[in-house]
């Protein structure tokens, strides 16, 4: 296969992706065309704000070319259709054939959070290094290792991120054993299903987005645990023993209220997705209800903890 490469300004980089896709190339990626070098600029700042315009100054396009396509074809029909001025003479360069699944697989190996937890691809389902047993959910008070299969892809949350293994990590030392959860954000489901495996009893999953709350039930059926996955309006009035978010700082802090009601008089609310900056101002948004601090900070980012008082 080959692929067309160009440069293009900020103003066209979005309408000329649009228009290469329209004239028939497989895939388009825009990539900084000063990457490495002294004018690189970062496009994307703080987790969760996207840029006004999603382009560099200058920018690279590399579109995919499907077998037997004529390039000068379809760059004259793009550059016709968005109207844009080309910086440069477009080239093409091949692209080596590989096994692409192959090559995606080895970038995902199994992942060990803390002394307990394995999340493990189906692909390494056997590894030896891995403990055989799994805890389908575990035992109260069980300690045993927890093996949670989760393949990459289907939705955020593959147990990769430092606030998911903080999360992981609170959950391995203080689930006890039938504590009542609700995950909020689920993604994946992957804190939802950790929790079921270490020993939780009802369990909530709840995610905005649909095709999460489908992923999360699809991860907990391949691993052998119950629990209830829905959108927000689905969730039944009440309160939770254990409340884990594991999002960003600005919904985190809209969400305050109704976090914190969730939990019980005497349980306990896991909040993650927030930078070491923006700690103080997380706990302050919680503060009317019960007081939050850093439980512990990995590479930047920190999982806070708090307790809601008894009544």
């Amino acid at each position: 296969m080959r692929e067309l490469v160009l440069n293009c300004l900020q103003s066209e980089a979005e309408a000329l992706s649009d228009a290469l896709l329209e004239a028939g190339v497989l895939s388009v990626c825009v990539e900084d065309a000063d990457t490495d070098t002294e004018a690189e600029r970062p496009l994307f700042g703080e987790p969760g704000l996207e840029p006004e315009v999603q382009a560099w100054q200058r920018n690279r396009i590399v579109a995919l070319l499907p077998d037997g396509a004529d390039p000068a074809q379809i760059m004259a029909q793009a550059a016709a259709d968005c109207g844009a001025r080309i910086d440069a003479a477009w080239t093409l360069r091949e692209v080596p054939d590989a096994d692409w699944v192959r090559l995606t697989q080895s970038q995902f190996g199994p992942i060990q959070v803390g002394q307990r937890i394995w999340i493990v691809p189906s692909w390494h389902r056997d590894d030896p290094r891995i403990p055989a047993q799994a805890r389908r959910p575990a035992e109260s008070g069980d300690s045993g290792a927890v093996r949670l299969e989760l393949d990459p892809g289907l939705a955020f949350g593959t147990g990769s991120h430092p606030t998911t293994h903080l999360c992981l990590e609170w959950l391995a030392e203080h689930v006890a054993g039938g504590e009542s959860l609700l995950d909020y954000g689920c993604g994946s489901g992957i804190l939802a299903i950790a929790a079921r495996m270490l020993g939780t009893g009802r369990t909530w999953a709840v995610d905005i987005d649909e095709q999460a709350v489908q992923a999360t039930r699809d991860n907990a059926r391949s691993n052998g645990v119950e629990l209830q996955a829905m959108l927000p309006d689905e969730l039944p009035a009440g309160q939770s023993r254990l409340v884990v978010a594991n999002i960003l700082s600005s919904p985190l802090k809209l969400l305050a209220p109704m976090l914190a009601g969730r939990v019980e008089p005497g349980g306990d609310l896991v909040l993650s997705g927030v930078l070491e900056r923006q700690a103080e101002e997380v706990a302050q948004a919680y503060a009317p209800w019960l007081r939050m601090t850093v439980w512990r900070a990995r590479d930047g980012w920190v999982c806070l903890h708090g307790q809601r008082p008894r009544l």
